[in-house]
């Protein structure tokens, strides 16, 4: 028996088809498309840990919590799992909920104006050198085909856009966070643009577009979007997690790997990561006491 405060199997899966179609939408409308001689051929991008080492969201966190939308406790929360992330490599489905909708609460009250101009300038200071080289080459190969390729991401499609627009690429598909004459609520629009909804949103936005997803590829680091990924002619793993490359080896799928060192380094890395946040607190704690002595 499903518990009250858990959506239902359908109510997830309509929310997840509501969130994908939303989210086709809105890129339709943000994104002018100059479509290429490969008119009926796209690529998918998964962004976090795929295209961008580690997590967007808690990237675009941090640098809203140095601009004082929230707490320093929220941001030493959200700093333990983007550790573990990061270390990891696999995304626990609790700790994506809690910190992406977290993350979306927190822009309540702000202006879409207000995000995407702060987001320009938290894409320079902390995403553009975490691009993966490797990653960014491989949908440009896909660019010079002359097909248009897409990031498919949880993070806000505001944010999603810039990303996409500062990699040359053709848009983004994003979480859409629920806005009233242009001020955030705080509510999504159906569910985060995670696991089935980015399925969800490639089968919209092909509809939309006229693309043969038999044609079209797609890219992820993450078993999560397995069905994204299953939806393509051309699935590959990127950084992929156990449960993933596993998957890829049994049906033959492509597998890039760009993590160079990264298994070698794991526990000294995991280890300095997490204290980095533990000392952050202690000296955010201190000043803090400083200011109310």
């Amino acid at each position: 028996m499903t518990p009250p405060n858990r959506p239902t199997p359908v109510n997830l899966k309509r929310r997840s088809r509501l969130a994908g179609e939303a989210s086709a939408a809105a890129a339709e409308v943000e994104n002018s498309l100059d479509v290429g001689p490969d008119e009926t051929s796209a690529a998918f991008f998964d962004v976090d840990n795929t295209v961008m080492q580690g997590a967007s969201i808690f990237h675009l966190a941090r640098g809203l919590h140095r601009r004082k939308f929230f707490t320093t406790k929220d941001i030493v929360g959200a700093a333990w799992k983007q550790a573990y992330f990061r270390v990891v490599g696999v995304e626990d489905p609790e700790h994506v909920a809690e910190a992406r909708s977290a993350a979306l609460a927190f822009i309540a009250g702000h202006t879409t104006e207000e995000l995407e101009s702060l987001g320009e300038e938290i894409f320079d200071e902390a995403m553009a050198h975490r691009i993966w080289p490797g990653t960014r080459a491989l949908a440009q190969l896909h660019l010079d085909q002359g097909q248009r390729v897409w990031l498919v991401t949880a993070a806000p499609i505001e944010i999603a856009t810039i990303i996409a627009r500062r990699l040359g690429l053709t848009g983004a598909l994003g979480t859409v966070a629920e806005h009233i004459n242009g001020v955030y609520t705080g509510r999504l629009v159906g569910e985060m643009l995670h696991g089935p909804a980015k399925g969800e949103a490639v089968l919209a936005l092909a509809a939309r577009e006229g693309l043969d997803l038999s044609r079209c590829s797609a890219y992820s680091d993450s078993y999560n979007d397995l069905t994204m990924l299953s939806l393509v002619g051309d699935p590959c793993a990127v950084n992929p997690d156990a449960k993933l490359r596993a998957h890829a080896k049994a049906e033959g799928w492509r597998i890039r790997d760009y993590r160079t060192g990264r298994k070698a380094a794991r526990a000294g890395v995991f280890t300095a990561a997490v204290a980095g946040a533990a000392v952050g607190s202690v000296a955010a704690g201190t000043a803090i006491r400083k200011r109310l002595s």
